[in-house]
């Protein structure tokens, strides 16, 4: 029978987001009106972790101390002599500004005065400013929402009653990034010594890639698009973790590989602040590795991200009646369909190959561009694969898809979101594990079960998860797909939920015994919930780290 598991994030305020109280086994009875109940009583998840905890690394914290400050003086007050001018040698004030949404900020300021009271004004750099009559000594808090993203010089003023003042600023950068596609472009490849010198990265050790400066992408940028492939490892089994440059290695995971694999997966990172990303080999083969950009985000207004799915925009198995031939491309019109409108820059897709014939690799790229030398997702003779995919749309809406190997194959295309005007702003977070059910007693989701997690339970400011889901242990061969929960939390609370239907839409598929990971850019609805489904005939387990999310404000 089938069954649901359950991680949920309450998020009232993004300060204060608390994961728990965990997981629970749910006996599931399939039968529509019938609902399972949650069983009473929660196994912890580990390790626990609040997505306030994620926010606090992605809302950075910038600061100038008191001694910072500098002191100015009226003309009156020098006029009267030193007496006077040094009659308030405590006046300074100290400023710290930190982000609370994408667009959003928190100046704290901390003012010493043997005058009071104060003036007080806090300029944000936008051209606005707010004025603050009669503060006193002590701390001060104060919340602005800028129009646009981008840098800006937050600067205070405090002046007391004798015509001194004193000043601080910092220079920050909100929180929020938007997308600009690039490419796709290939960066690196360790078999041919492009990007990085040439050779197999070793088991434990690590390459590394530059993202920011590295032809036409610009300095600062906070995150990047990449398509990471595995090529051929010798050896044990293993993952590649991808990582911020100059940061502390996570534990999580970006593509998986066992040996003799090539498996590729997209990979939304964090840029470090040398404008590199790190590629680690955590395992026992030696590879190579390809990395392939399609995109990059800044702190500045670029094209923002919906979500619209998943939806499926084409099966050729159903459209074209016979699988696509090798070495041609075919031409997908994708604006104007599921959910996309004309004008948007770039498309998130999740593509599959099926009934494949030779071993080969697909590409999908612009539609008035010739086909690029890198890859999207690499297949054998036999395999079905799936990976996800952004990709820019040409001036008409238009992308191609190219099978390249000598054989036949079937492609399966869901959209998933778009990047354009409006939209939400990208937060790039440390990387983090939110759930392992390896981790639980009785943990595996079991065939035609889900797991829901509450992401976004009770803040419609967040409007998508960047989130690597893999799939472990696996007993059947299966399909895992990933789509918002249509009831609210507080259906599950009270065991009057109804069991979703799972939409024609697939995020990753197995073979029985495989280990699979495929990024996702999940969408949490209106509910704030997002339900991963086991589609198969067997029990499977499921991790899922969070790498960033989107949000509207």
């Amino acid at each position: 029978m089938p069954s649901h598991r359950h991680i949920i994030v309450a998020a009232a305020v993004v300060t204060s987001l608390v994961v728990g109280p965990g997981l629970a086994v749910a006996a599931g009875t399939g039968t529509a009106g019938a609902p399972a109940h949650p069983a009473a009583g929660a196994v912890p998840a580990k390790p626990a972790k609040s997505l306030g905890d994620i926010a606090s690394s992605a809302f950075g914290t910038v600061r100038s101390p008191a001694e910072a400050s500098v002191r100015q003086q009226s003309k009156t007050a020098k006029a009267q002599g030193t007496a006077a001018a040094t009659a308030n040698n405590s006046l300074a004030v100290a400023l710290g500004v930190y982000g609370t949404s994408a667009r959003s900020v928190q100046a704290i300021t901390w003012i010493n005065s043997d005058i009071a009271p104060l003036d007080l004004v806090v300029d944000w750099g936008d051209g606005t400013s707010d004025r603050f009559n009669g503060v006193g000594t002590g701390q001060g808090i104060h919340d602005h929402d800028y129009a646009a993203l981008g840098q800006y010089t937050v600067t205070v003023t405090v002046s007391d009653g004798n015509g001194e003042t004193t000043v601080n600023s910092v220079t920050i950068a909100t929180a929020g990034t938007k997308f600009t596609p690039y490419g796709p472009t290939r960066l690196l490849d360790t078999r041919d010594g492009t990007g990085a010198p040439a050779g197999r990265v070793q088991p434990w050790a690590e390459t590394r890639v530059k993202i920011a400066g590295n032809g036409g992408i610009p300095e600062g940028v906070t995150a990047v698009a990449l398509n990471l492939t595995v090529v051929d490892p010798t050896g044990g089994a293993g993952h590649i973790i991808a990582y911020p440059g100059e940061e502390t290695r996570p534990e999580t995971s970006n593509v998986n590989y066992t040996p003799g694999q090539t498996v590729p997966n997209l990979a939304i990172v964090p840029v470090g602040s040398d404008g590199y990303v790190n590629l680690y080999n955590r395992g026992g083969a030696a590879v190579d590795l390809l990395a392939d950009i399609a995109g990059y985000f800044t702190s500045s207004e670029a094209a923002g991200y919906t979500p619209v799915g998943p939806t499926r925009l084409v099966d050729t198995r159903e459209v074209l009646r016979h699988p696509v031939s090798g070495w041609a491309p075919i031409s997908l019109g994708v604006a104007g369909q599921a959910g996309v409108p004309a004008g948007a820059r770039a498309v998130a897709l999740n593509v599959t190959v099926t009934n494949t014939q030779t071993d080969g690799h697909l590409t999908v790229y612009p539609g008035n561009a010739p086909a690029p030398s890198v890859s999207n997702l690499n297949f054998r003779s036999g395999q079905t694969v799936a990976n996800a995919v952004i990709v820019p749309l040409d001036a008409s809406g238009r992308i191609q898809l190219l099978n390249g190997s000598s054989g036949w194959v079937d492609m399966i295309v869901d959209v998933v979101g778009y990047y354009g005007d409006g939209g939400s702003a990208y937060v790039p977070s440390s990387p983090v594990r939110l759930a392992d059910t390896r981790n639980v007693e009785g943990g595996s989701i079991s065939s035609q079960g889900y797991l829901y997690m509450g992401l976004g339970v009770d803040a419609p400011e967040f409007t998508g998860f960047v989130l690597n889901s893999t799939v472990t242990n696996t007993q059947t061969d299966g399909h895992l797909t990933v789509f918002p929960d249509p009831n609210s939390i507080d259906r599950y609370r009270d065991g009057t939920y109804a069991w979703p239907t799972k939409p024609n839409a697939s995020t990753l598929n197995w073979k029985a015994g495989e280990t699979v990971p495929n990024l996702v850019q999940a969408d949490p609805g209106v509910n704030g919930i997002i339900d991963f489904w086991n589609a198969s005939g067997g029990n499977a387990d499921l991790v899922v780290d969070l790498f960033g999310f989107y949000m509207n404000r």
